[in-house]
This record gives C-alpha cells, sequence and structure tokens, in this order.
C-alpha cells in the first residue's frame, strides 16, 4: 500500500496533480480541497495518499492532511460511495466541517458533493454519524480535535435529549440551529428551550 508520496509537482489540474519522485511522474486524484492547497508547479509536496487496486486500473488519490485522507477512507466504506464520489465528498469543506456536518445529520451539505443524491447523502450520515468522532488522526493541531470535540458535544447532547424522552429526530431539529463551540450542558439547554416552545 502506497501511504504517502512526496516530491516535486510536475503538472496540476482541476481534480489531479503529478507528483515527480525518484525520476517517476505519479498521477494523484485529487479532492477541490487538496487542489486549493497545492504549492505552485515545481514546488515540492507531500501528499497522504489512498490506492485503490482494480482489475483493470490502479489509481492513487492524493490528500492534503491525513485528516482528509481519513474521511474519504470514511465515505468510500459506506453501501455505495466509490472513491470518485468519495473524494467529491471531501472536496465540499474542510474535513472539521465535514465531520460536524455528518455528526450534526446535515444532509444538505453532504449533498452539495456531485453526484451525491438525498439517498446517498442520508446513508453516509446514518451509517458514519455514530463513529465521526473516531474517524481522525491523531490530534497534532488545534482544528481536527476542536471538530472531533464539536462532533462529541453534538452527539452527547443528542443523547441526553433522547434519554429525557424525545424522538432522536426532534432532537437534532432542537440543536440544528445551536451555537457552534458550546459545551453539552449549553447544546442541552439550548435543545431544551426549543422542544418545549
Amino acid at each position: 500500500m502506497i501511504r504517502s508520496v512526496k516530491g516535486r509537482l510536475a503538472a496540476h489540474e482541476q481534480d489531479t496533480a503529478v507528483v515527480e519522485v525518484g525520476g517517476v511522474g505519479l498521477l494523484l486524484r485529487v479532492s477541490p480541497t487538496t487542489s486549493r492547497e497545492l504549492p505552485t508547479i515545481g514546488s515540492e509536496v507531500a501528499l497522504s495518499t489512498y490506492l485503490v487496486v482494480r482489475e483493470d486500473a490502479l489509481e492513487l488519490f492524493g490528500f492534503a492532511t491525513e485528516s482528509e485522507r481519513l474521511l474519504f477512507e470514511a465515505f468510500i466504506s459506506v453501501s455505495g460511495v466509490g472513491p470518485r464520489m468519495g473524494l467529491a465528498l471531501c472536496g465540499v469543506d474542510q474535513p472539521d466541517g465535514l465531520r460536524v456536518a455528518v455528526a450534526r445529520g446535515d444532509v444538505a451539505k453532504i449533498q452539495r458533493a456531485q453526484g451525491v443524491g438525498k439517498r446517498t447523502a442520508e446513508r453516509v450520515v446514518l451509517e458514519l454519524r455514530e463513529k465521526i468522532g473516531q474517524i481522525a488522526p491523531a490530534a497534532t493541531t488545534t482544528g481536527p480535535a476542536d471538530a472531533v470535540a464539536d462532533a462529541d458535544t453534538f452527539l452527547a447532547a443528542r443523547d441526553g435529549l433522547v434519554g429525557l424522552g424525545f424522538s432522536a429526530e426532534d432532537a437534532e431539529a432542537a440543536l440544528s440551529d445551536a451555537p457552534d463551540g458550546a459545551d453539552a450542558e449549553a447544546l442541552l439547554r439550548h435543545g431544551l428551550g426549543r422542544l418545549r416552545r
């Protein structure tokens, strides 16, 4: 398995990049998010990668961060989501924003990915929602850890409301407009306020 590549960026188009490693140009498919973060042609670049092996082809997918690669792997684990669609999903937002969207059940945001319909977006949310907090690299910066904490906090507040007798759907609707960065207790108060109206 090829887990990363480091070399000179030889070419770059909207959804592909060619990285020259030891005289060999490797074609990598990249998400719009990674594409925006690539340096100028001729510069040194390091990408986290995922190799897809099929009968008729080997495809290498490249990601600017380990966090995005892990999210891609989670997306393609969902029934009906292949590598191209997984890449499109990664291009909707930064990995942190996507984790929070999945945790909050934001189907509309997931549907922004090219080729993703409502049913597929709902399946992504359904299959990944409970494990989204585990889909993150070891925290090396505050960004991914904060996003995982936001997702975990949202799920804790939702579970608290369900424990009080509300349906999961009602709890999620009540928390949908909660302020970002609030702790579980504040989210729980916000949700209760909305549900008691």
